[in-house]
């Protein structure tokens, strides 16, 4: 990983994860990610596709090129090469594949938008490493969002606070999975809803919004505002960009989430 950009490349149905950030089932597939300058990877179940290796470009499913949007993700690692690009400077907006279709997966339409005046939210084309969440998990982020995360981070420790990150950037089909794994285990959509906004929906989508726990306090519950990292936060954290999207009484139908702050661009 030395000398290779800590940045995840964002394509619709495909990301570009740098090597030695991913952990791998089998042998084979172990040993070609070590090795990996870039892994290409399914967004929709995760699944490894293949490998940017020195040598090039190695398989790990069979018909890789049938696989959707490899295209895309080719012109991608393509640009990242040095001797075509010699950085990235701008964050770009991906289009808004295939919105209609998670929609209906959960029963829902494009009034769902209307009824809660929850905007949509594409994905950025690339995303900033900003460090690791509480569980060891890389924590991606937009690029102006990492760098206020790390100075608001930072500037709590200075005054005795610890701020954990327990999740950044989400993909569309990442939210997807979140609401059908609730389903699965009995809850209504609606009672989810309260909650997970439907994909396409979610601060998340755009890497500008992260979820923030303190050490011993359980994750994404409402007793995270009587911890001193909420206090520091609520007096603090506007300074560095960010704001708490939810508050109680909000307009959207989301439950009251003290936990949830978003960086603000404008």
């Amino acid at each position: 990983m030395r000398g290779q950009p800590r940045i995840l490349i964002n394509t619709p149905e495909i990301e570009l994860w740098p090597g030695g950030l991913l952990r791998a089932r089998s042998n084979f597939d172990a040993r070609a990610i070590a090795r990996a300058r870039y892994v290409l990877r399914r967004k929709r179940d995760g699944r490894f596709l293949a490998v940017d290796l020195p040598e090039g470009l190695l398989a790990l499913v069979t018909h890789l090129r049938r696989e959707p949007g490899l295209d895309q993700a080719l012109d991608a690692l393509e640009s990242l090469h040095p001797h075509t690009r010699s950085g990235i400077e701008h964050v770009a907006e991906l289009p808004l594949d295939r919105l209609e279709e998670r929609l209906h997966a959960l029963g829902l339409d494009g009034a769902y938008g209307e009824r809660t005046g929850l905007p949509l939210v594409p994905e950025p084309d690339w995303l900033a490493l900003a460090g690791f969440d509480r569980y060891r998990r890389p924590l991606w982020l937009h690029v102006d969002a990492a760098r206020g995360w790390s100075h608001m981070r930072e500037a709590a420790l200075r005054d005795d606070v610890v701020l954990e990150a327990i999740s950044g950037y989400r993909s569309h089909d990442y939210q997807l999975g979140i609401l059908e794994r609730k389903l699965a285990r009995g809850l209504s959509v609606e009672e989810i809803l309260t909650v997970n906004a439907a994909p396409g929906y979610s601060e998340h989508h755009s890497g500008l919004a992260i979820d923030i726990g303190a050490p011993d306090e359980p994750p994404a519950e409402e007793s995270f505002e009587h911890t001193s990292a909420f206090a520091w936060l609520r007096e603090q954290a506007e300074g560095f960009g960010f704001v708490m999207s939810y508050p109680r009484d909000n307009p959207h139908g989301i439950v009251y989430e003290p936990w949830h702050w978003c960086y603000r661009t404008g």
